[in-house]
């Protein structure tokens, strides 16, 4: 152990953003700098028949400091809990995700036995409005202006590989040091197919951002538990 880890003694955080979107969906979480270091990760564009699993041990070199705290967001969540298959880590957070391939929605799994998701107009990734709904879920005409900001990637294959990933994601199981955070009003990963999680009440798929007063007054505890 060199003497700069052995000073070190601050919580290291890394977070993880949805299908999509860059890391600025945390701008607006603060966590105590005395106890918490913020480090913010963000997508690349697969390699052409790259595996979730190859694309999460790739996502692992960018993780610096030993046994993080990996917290992400929707499809994030499910790169997190992969990342964690690669390195050791002291707490994995989801928000607005899931932990089981039991919680995706009946569409996905739909999808899942149909490929029906090949058939989206994933080429329109140009199209803001499109790609804010795949990316946050909710229709975002009033606000498109406040989610085109947090939009960073609009490649075809990137978007086409997100939505394969998601509906052929197959755990059956989650690591005990998960803990699942959840709006009982998000319409992409629906409550009512999501166990064991911590419910934010009136809260969407887009909570990171609009109930980041909720995450600063908790996510401390959260992550000390």
């Amino acid at each position: 152990m060199t003497f700069a880890s052995m000073v070190d003694k601050k919580e290291h955080v890394y977070f993880m953003p949805g299908m999509a979107a860059s890391h600025t969906i945390f701008e607006y979480i603060k966590l105590p700098e005395e106890n918490f270091q913020m480090h913010f990760l963000d997508w690349f564009v697969p390699e052409k028949g790259q595996s979730l699993g190859a694309y999460a041990k790739e996502m692992t070199k960018r993780i610096v400091h030993p046994n993080p705290i990996l917290l992400g967001v929707s499809l994030g969540g499910i790169l997190v809990q992969e990342m964690a298959k690669h390195i050791s880590v002291k707490k994995i957070i989801i928000v607005s995700s899931v932990k089981l391939k039991s919680e995706l929605p009946k569409r996905m799994v739909f999808a899942r036995y149909t490929q029906v998701h090949k058939l989206l107009r994933t080429g329109l990734v140009n199209n803001v409005e499109l790609l804010a709904k795949y990316a946050f879920g909710e229709t975002v005409v009033k606000r498109l202006e406040l989610y085109e900001k947090y939009l960073s990637i609009r490649d075809k294959r990137y978007i086409d590989w997100c939505i394969h990933q998601t509906v052929n994601w197959n755990q059956m199981e989650y690591p005990k040091n998960l803990v699942h955070i959840h709006g009982d009003k998000d319409a992409v990963f629906p409550i009512s197919n999501i166990d064991n999680c911590t419910v934010v009440k009136n809260a969407t798929h887009t909570m990171i951002i609009h109930r980041a007063k909720w995450f600063n007054e908790h996510l401390p505890t959260i992550i000390l538990d």
